[in-house]
């Protein structure tokens, strides 16, 4: 992009998308629904990593479950995955693409509702303090993905005032990206399926960051125009 262009603002997921996590919370999530007596497969969870924290009891085990223990799976949903945290790896090529957009012209901004502490972990991890504009984590909103909020919190961190396009790997990514009025480029690597996060709203799918990095100038082609604070969904 020349000089005078406006700055694309490019909107990346962490969890599923950046770093390998989607596995290991599945299993955090597992362990804590049976040691509150919750039987849940693997699959199931699975089908809903992605879904913030606050959003993702309820949509397991119903209301009544996220009333009677939501708090206590949640706590205990953490301190599994902190048992987990240390196997965790960058995907291939996600610190490259980072310093890629940067040296393209775009404005990247990590999207995350993980909580500060594990952030931090997945900024070290990627190497990405002095590559990006800013992120989020948990302290950021009160209602997480599938709900905008996330979106809309990262875009007025890094003060958009032009295109932006979400990257993300669940189709949980990529309603929140639709409901804040951006469009998505998904990526498989979170787990869903090219057909699931089309149908979900996905405008791109590409097979994983290493692929992306191949092919970025699609990312200011998807890319479109944000509409004002006022006109989005407020958090």
């Amino acid at each position: 992009m020349s000089a005078t262009d406006t700055p694309t603002t490019v909107v990346l997921d962490i969890d599923g998308t950046l770093v390998d996590t989607n596995y290991q919370h599945a299993i955090a999530w597992h362990r804590a629904l049976r040691d509150h007596g919750y039987a849940v497969q693997l699959w199931e969870i699975h089908r809903h990593i992605g879904m913030g924290g606050d959003q993702i009891v309820a949509a397991l085990v119903g209301e009544e479950g996220e009333e009677k223990d939501g708090d206590s799976i949640r706590e205990a949903e953490g301190e599994a995955y902190a048992e987990l945290i240390g196997e965790v790896q960058a995907m291939h090529g996600a610190t490259e693409l980072l310093r890629e957009l940067t040296e393209d012209g775009f404005k990247a901004i990590l999207a995350s509702s993980a909580k500060a502490e594990e952030v931090d972990h997945y900024l070290d991890l990627l190497d990405a303090r002095d590559l990006v504009e800013g992120w989020t984590t948990s302290a950021d909103v009160e209602r997480t993905k599938p709900e905008p909020d996330l979106v809309n919190a990262a875009l007025e961190k890094v003060g958009c005032d032009g295109p932006a396009v979400m990257v993300g790997d669940s189709t949980w990514d990529v309603k929140a990206a639709e409901a804040a009025g951006i469009p998505t480029l998904a990526v498989l690597t979170g787990g869903f399926s090219e057909e699931e996060l089309r149908e979900a709203g996905a405008a791109h799918v590409c097979e994983s960051i290493g692929k992306l990095r191949k092919d970025r100038a699609a990312l200011a082609r998807l890319a479109t125009p944000v509409a004002a604070k006022s006109a989005r969904t407020n958090f």
